[in-house]
């Protein structure tokens, strides 16, 4: 329905304290268009491997997938053919999947649907993040647990790697800190990209 969006939140599982995000997004967003929100939500610049996780099967970009998995892998569905509006809220109890980023570092995304609400008309443009709560990780941090090693060489100066992992993370960095004109900005930035498909298919 055109004149509704939905209220959905995205938290990063293995993050004490929670690190979450909030995004209002229209029902015919796909899941490139969400993967690509997701991606600027976190502050992240789309350099690996990803897919859903939806009722047991796997949804991505076959073509990459098929490169790097197993022989016993299970297959890739293609994720062009899923739209949020395919969800049917009213009628699962539970309507949660995963978002799984980066198969080395393992990032793992608990995206929950929380409620259907009516367009707010004094938004201009959707999708929107609404709320949320600390910095993404950088890329290549580790994962849940190299993550957590690496706030710990960050935030003390006597560790030898102190400087590096400063110099690393940049100046912008504070684990704390979260932006959230500039993830509202973001968000809307991706989703105009994207248009539906994953950007590489484009070059």
């Amino acid at each position: 329905d055109a004149s509704e969006t939905y209220d959905l939140t995205d938290a990063l599982q293995g993050i004490e304290p929670p690190l979450w995000r909030r995004p209002l997004l229209p029902p015919s967003l796909n899941l490139p268009d969400l993967h690509h929100v997701l991606q600027a939500a976190f502050g992240w610049r789309d350099e690996h491997l990803h897919e859903f996780i939806i009722g047991g099967l796997a949804y991505g970009a076959p073509e990459l997938a098929d490169e790097a998995a197993a022989e016993d892998d299970p297959r890739t569905f293609e994720a062009t053919d899923v739209h949020l509006r395919d969800f049917d809220l009213y009628h699962v109890p539970d309507p949660r999947f995963l978002y799984h980023y980066d198969f080395g570092d393992s990032w793992l995304h608990l995206v929950a649907f929380e409620q259907r609400i009516a367009r707010d008309s004094s938004r201009k443009y959707y999708p929107a993040c609404i709320d949320g709560a600390r910095h993404g990780p950088p890329e290549d941090a580790g994962g849940p647990s190299g993550y957590a090693e690496f706030l710990e060489t960050w935030s003390d100066p006597a560790h030898e790697e102190h400087k590096a992992m400063r110099q690393w993370a940049g100046r912008t960095f504070h684990p704390e800190k979260f932006d959230l004109q500039a993830t509202d900005k973001a968000v809307k930035s991706a989703c105009r990209k994207a248009r539906g498909d994953y950007l590489f298919r484009r070059h």
